[in-house]
């Protein structure tokens, strides 16, 4: 385990307002601040970060924590590699031997090393004229590319050969199951022998924001299947998260990034001087990754083929992107398939202004529905009519929804009024839909059924809202963990009915007893980040409340202890019963 003082000073030089305000815009809400939140979609901001704790938490998807595990969520760290994060950033030297370090498998560490020799490996392969000439030849001939721009990007080239990669790992002191946690190499069910993944392909680096080599894409050089060979999720990366070439993007991307569906698209656009290019990796665009556009940038131009998977594609970048606020173009390519073609073709000027050209996000998907429907027969208008007014409906903003409403009017050539009472109609009918689901969550939430942080929740209610109380309470105030520690008050880890909840008490008197005593940002190494946020969460409401005095505290306790002998699960109660329980417990709060 990794010294308290040392993680002390790492969060003391590591405001949480400046590190958070580095990912999100924080406004100042009275004493503490909000942002929307940076994990989940939003347009309300749930998201605060509390000046007087030095934490966070979202009231919308529930995340919250300290500096720590916000740096664990934002650059999929963990808890380790979370420390060394605010470390570098605050400069302070941590010990590499770092013997109190707990190793348990394949550390992040361990494949960021492995990934840089992998990059160097395919990098001498490709400038090998006896390895690497016919994927030289395939990138400077059939690609057109420059030297420049292939040494800029890291481009490599995997041997045919099926360990060319594996020993030359081993050599440099690796290991099998390394090479394997990796996404590098893969075990054979028939031999048991490891074998290269990647053979015979032009290789992609995927390089974080911080230049660490995170991932690989594989390309073939003819028309073999499967195209593209991507790495999976590893110890050093999640695919959902990453964008390719964000690395040299982040620089010029303020005003706008242009998104593309493949590596060769974002690299032909960086030759050709448009440095704010970046593509999803093998995937259609996740949540996680319209977060990350949201960071960067106020504007995203979609350049996605124009073939039916593109235009799913771009309807879902659409959606995910305005989800997070961020304004979205459509960019539309006369006489080619994709930019890497239309710019070897026309040039980067005809490029340039197809770019100052591109439709908005509303114009596209009308264009489309236009496209699918003939509206000179009237069962196609009808059908084209409701699909945009449901396009029209899902717009939040009042006068952007009624500029809308006009130009379809315009264009189906319907009565405004009509079009506009039929947005309102969809309208209501999602809001409702909307509020019957939140109906739906919240009695769910009253039954705890969807608890997965602490599954015994749903069969002891009461019992869980006591021990919520009291380990609050524990570790909002010092005086209540040392009188427990002490044995001056009557509470041990038996008394606790749920396992969460005893092992969260276990864990407080243990750092409680220790020689530094208790800190918060300890508890990164015992619990995960949905634990952690749990804890958050129950120390936020108790903070809410008016009393936390010593009454309340020994009432708690002695609710349990009630709770602990009778052990009668709320399994199979009727909902009345249980929500009866949940209002008794919450007035023995007040």
């Amino acid at each position: 385990m990794i010294p308290r003082e040392i993680i002390d000073e790492i969060v003391f030089r590591n405001d949480i307002e400046t590190v958070i305000g580095s990912y999100v815009t924080l406004k100042r809400a009275g004493s503490n601040y909000q942002a929307p939140c940076p994990f989940h979609s939003e347009r309300t901001p749930s998201f605060t970060v509390f000046t007087a704790t030095k934490s966070f938490y979202c009231f919308g998807c529930g995340a919250g924590g300290d500096v720590i595990s916000f740096i664990m969520r934002a650059e999929n760290l963990d808890y380790v590699d979370a420390l060394k994060w605010l470390a570098d950033k605050a400069g302070i030297s941590i010990p590499e031997d770092n013997s109190y370090e707990e190793k348990t498998g394949v550390s992040r560490k361990r494949v960021l090393e492995l990934n840089l020799a992998a990059a160097q490996f395919f990098r001498s392969c490709l400038f090998d004229p006896k390895i690497g000439a016919e994927a030289m030849a395939y990138l400077r001939d059939n690609r057109q590319l420059d030297m420049a721009t292939i040494k800029h990007f890291g481009l490599g080239y995997s041997p045919n050969d099926f360990v060319a990669l594996t020993n030359r790992m081993r050599d440099l002191g690796f290991t099998d199951e390394e090479l394997e946690a990796a996404f590098l190499a893969k075990r054979s069910q028939k031999s048991g022998r490891l074998f290269d993944l990647y053979r015979n392909r032009v290789i992609f680096p995927i390089i974080d924001t911080s230049g660490n080599v995170i991932a690989f894409g594989g390309r073939v050089m003819d028309s073999s299947e499967p195209k593209y060979l991507n790495t999976s999720d590893t110890p050093a990366f999640k695919k959902s998260r990453q964008l390719f070439a964000l690395n040299y993007a982040k620089k010029h991307c303020a005003e706008r990034m242009i998104l593309c569906e493949g590596y060769m698209d974002v690299i032909a656009l960086h030759a050709a001087g448009f440095e704010n290019a970046v593509a999803t990796l093998g995937t259609a665009i996740t949540p996680d990754q319209a977060r990350v556009f949201a960071k960067y940038t106020k504007k995203v131009i979609i350049c996605y083929d124009s073939d039916k998977a593109g235009q799913t594609a771009a309807n879902k970048a659409i959606r995910l992107l305005g989800e997070v606020g961020v304004d979205v173009k459509i960019l539309k390519l006369n006489g080619a398939k994709d930019p890497d073609e239309y710019i070897k073709k026309f040039g980067a000027d005809s490029f340039r202004s197809c770019i100052d050209e591109s439709r908005s996000a509303f114009e596209f998907r009308m264009n489309k529905i236009l496209g699918e429907h003939d509206i000179s027969i009237a069962d196609e208008k009808i059908k084209a009519s409701y699909e945009i007014c449901t396009i029209i409906a899902d717009v939040t903003n009042n006068v952007e929804r009624d500029i809308y409403i006009q130009y379809a009017s315009k264009l189906l050539e319907v009565p405004v009024d009509s079009v506009r009472n039929d947005v309102g109609r969809i309208r209501n009918k999602k809001l409702r839909e909307q509020k019957n689901k939140q109906s739906k969550d919240a009695m769910l939430s009253i039954k705890n059924i969807n608890d997965r942080v602490n599954p015994d929740s749903a069969r002891f209610v009461a019992a869980n809202d006591s021990e919520e109380s009291i380990l609050a309470m524990m570790m909002i105030f010092d005086e209540y963990r040392d009188a427990v520690v002490k044995g001056e008050i009557d509470l041990t880890a038996d008394d606790f009915v749920t396992a969460f909840g005893r092992k969260v008490f276990e864990t407080l008197c243990m750092l409680e007893r220790s020689e530094n005593g208790y800190s918060r940002a300890m508890l990164g190494q015992y619990f995960n980040l949905d634990e952690i946020s749990r804890l958050e969460k129950i120390e936020v409401e108790r903070r809410r409340l008016t009393r936390n005095d010593r009454e309340v505290f020994d009432s708690c306790i002695a609710s349990l202890k009630e709770q602990k002998q009778q052990s009668v699960p709320a399994e199979g109660q009727d909902l009345l019963s249980i929500m009866r329980q949940k209002r008794n417990a919450q007035q023995k709060k007040d």
